[in-house]
């Protein structure tokens, strides 16, 4: 099954439930040909294993604390705190504890 995802000048609510979006946990929010949002939920001591991605990435945290570990640095991100990173750089994320991340990447052609 194909992700809803939101159009252009639509609202999303980053406070909906799974069932009220239709979607898994952690989701693809928005997806055009320059950008993409996804909303990644991660349980204390869960993480995403170090990956790259090829357009500029900033990572929010929304809900509690995460870190994102590059080869040149290790971030920790508390509620209300963001990193962006260049295209390309690997990186990993651990949630410190229960962490709601949004994740915006720009995205090429």
């Amino acid at each position: 099954m194909a992700l809803k995802h939101a159009r252009l000048l639509e609202v999303i609510d980053l406070h909906a439930s799974d069932e009220e979006r239709g979607t898994s946990v952690s989701s693809s929010l928005l997806k055009t040909d320059h950008l993409q949002l996804m909303q990644v939920v991660l349980p204390a001591g869960a993480g995403l294993p170090e990956h790259q991605v090829a357009g500029e990435t900033t990572i929010q945290c929304l809900v509690g604390e995460a870190k994102v570990v590059t080869p040149r640095r290790t971030c920790q991100l508390a509620v209300g705190q963001l990193v962006a990173l260049p295209g390309g750089e690997p990186h990993a994320v651990q949630a410190i504890r229960d962490a709601t991340l949004l994740v915006t990447v720009l995205r090429d052609r």
